[in-house]
């Protein structure tokens, strides 16, 4: 069985900086694309950042500059660094991670963490 586990959020006032972190663990072959995404209320979900396994990143405008993806291959972990949070940077942040096990390739979703920015 695989399991994909966040860890890292909760209160910041606006400004301020949270670190998120996830890590996946099973019978893993290997981990091809590790992303965050996140769902505000009465948003539809969206990709906050994606890396590899070789480090090519990916970020929308609203968070490039701010917020910094980072993965540890041995430890099949990936790390989400927000900096220059904002009110709007508010929601549920999910964990992605593209799986290869004996079964096949799938996509396997964290539970998801709070993120709240508020003063």
């Amino acid at each position: 069985q695989v399991q994909v586990v966040e860890s890292g959020g909760g209160l910041v006032q606006p400004g301020g900086s949270l670190r998120l972190s996830c890590a996946a663990s099973g019978n893993i072959f290997s981990i091809y694309v590790m992303g965050w995404y996140r769902r505000a209320p009465g948003k539809e979900r969206e990709l906050v950042a994606a890396i590899t396994g070789g480090g090519n990143t990916n970020y929308p405008d609203s968070v490039k500059g701010r917020f910094t993806i980072a993965r540890d291959n041995a430890k099949n972990t990936v790390y989400l660094q927000m900096n220059s949070l904002k009110p709007e940077d508010t929601a549920v942040y999910y964990c992605n991670a593209d799986i290869y096990t004996v079964a096949g390739r799938k996509s396997y979703w964290g539970q998801g963490t709070q993120v709240t920015v508020s003063s």
